[in-house]
């Protein structure tokens, strides 16, 4: 079983350099909605395992990335295969939008 990754800086580009999927929550602990959605990304980690990689990103811990991706709202669910951004998740949405991103790339 896969445990989601979370810490306060991330070397996000290391994590980018590798190949398969990665899918990396964007949040803030004043965020709310990010809250929210936290279980549903705590449930795509368990139930995709081994078959992606799932990294919490402290927007604020983060600036570097956040201008890099052009990230301008949170929570936002960013889903990357083999290091290119190939989808933007932004605002809480049900589970199903979550697992449908990750499965489309698998």
């Amino acid at each position: 079983m896969s445990q989601a990754v979370t810490s306060r800086t991330i070397d996000i580009e290391k994590i980018l350099s590798d190949r398969g999927l990665v899918v990396v929550d964007c949040w803030a602990s004043w965020c709310g909605p990010c809250q929210v959605i936290r279980p549903l990304i705590d449930r795509l980690s368990q139930e995709y395992g081994d078959r992606i990689r799932v990294v919490k990103l402290d927007v604020e811990e983060n600036k570097e990335f956040v201008k890099k991706v052009g990230l301008r709202s949170i929570p936002a669910v960013l889903v990357f295969q083999d290091g290119k951004l190939m989808e933007n998740i932004v605002g809480v949405a049900p589970y199903h939008r979550f697992s449908r991103a990750v499965e489309q790339y698998l």
